[in-house]
């Protein structure tokens, strides 16, 4: 993705005309015959998949690659495909970058909101009457949202670790690029129960040494809160090379060890790989 650095994209040409002349009078009337109005050509692009014209069509000739290299023409695919900036006055340096990253936008977290129990997650601590999923206690701002995770008397702590090659986003780009990643989740109390909530998200190398790690101080509810949800979020930028896994951990406990399932609700967890300029 992100032009022509993802290892998910095609590297078939096949799709495209081949240029294979011998001799310069054979080169020059072949590029007479794939010069076209510009205008032409776009559109053309525009009803191809991205993946072919970055990998194929950008190298028949000079002025393909300029059309496939132009702002217009991934302008108006953002466009067309609904990719738009959340705040009009930002622009995107890289309007090819910003349309790639947009098209590969997605939640890298599984089962964030546990609609399939514990599956996806790795336990760390399992205390008190333990984790367990249920359904919600007030509603949340995602109507889609029915269940949550939540936490017990004794410190209750699950991760999942991220390999983003595995995701599509492969060494050269990351380095490169170092596209934003942004970090949600979504926690809320008891309101009969005084309750704890933490979480820490790495940033790791090939051998899972820490690059960036964002690890806010633990958050207290007192009893008698409006056990209402809270969102907290976060963006790491310009974080340098060598970023090949993200591992996103979190959990808490009740603070007045009742036994049963009192401590602190967390769901709809999400991590993302984002344009700059929409974040």
């Amino acid at each position: 993705m992100g032009g022509s650095q993802s290892s998910s994209v095609a590297s078939s040409h096949e799709d495209c005309p081949r240029v294979q002349a011998a001799g310069s009078s054979a080169s020059f009337s072949l590029q007479r015959e794939f010069d076209l109005p510009l205008l032409i050509l776009e559109e053309i692009f525009l009803n191809l998949p991205p993946n072919q014209v970055v990998r194929a069509c950008r190298l028949v000739s000079h002025q393909w690659k300029e059309v496939v290299d132009s702002e217009s023409l991934w302008k108006e695919r953002c466009r067309r495909e609904g990719f738009h900036l959340r705040d009009t006055y930002k622009r995107p340096k890289d309007w090819k970058l910003f349309y790639f990253l947009c098209k590969q936008r997605r939640n890298l977290l599984k089962n964030p909101r546990g609609e399939h129990k514990m599956r996806n997650w790795k336990i760390l601590e399992n205390g008190g009457d333990r984790w367990k999923v249920e359904g919600l206690l007030v509603s949340h701002q995602n109507e889609k949202v029915q269940k949550n995770f939540v936490t017990s008397y004794g410190m209750c702590r699950k991760e999942q670790l991220i390999d983003l090659e595995k995701e599509g986003y492969n060494s050269s780009f990351m380095d490169h690029f170092q596209p934003d990643i942004k970090i949600s989740d979504w926690y809320a109390p008891r309101w009969d129960c005084g309750s704890q909530y933490e979480i820490c998200v790495e940033l790791l190398n090939h051998s899972k040494g820490i690059v960036q790690t964002f690890a806010p101080d633990t958050i207290t509810f007192e009893q008698w809160n409006d056990q209402n949800w809270n969102q907290l979020t976060h963006v790491f930028q310009n974080y340098g090379p060598g970023v090949r896994y993200i591992r996103f951990t979190h959990g808490g406990r009740d603070t007045q060890f009742w036994a049963g399932w009192y401590g602190i609700r967390v769901t709809d967890s999400s991590v993302e790989i984002c344009p700059a300029a929409d974040t």
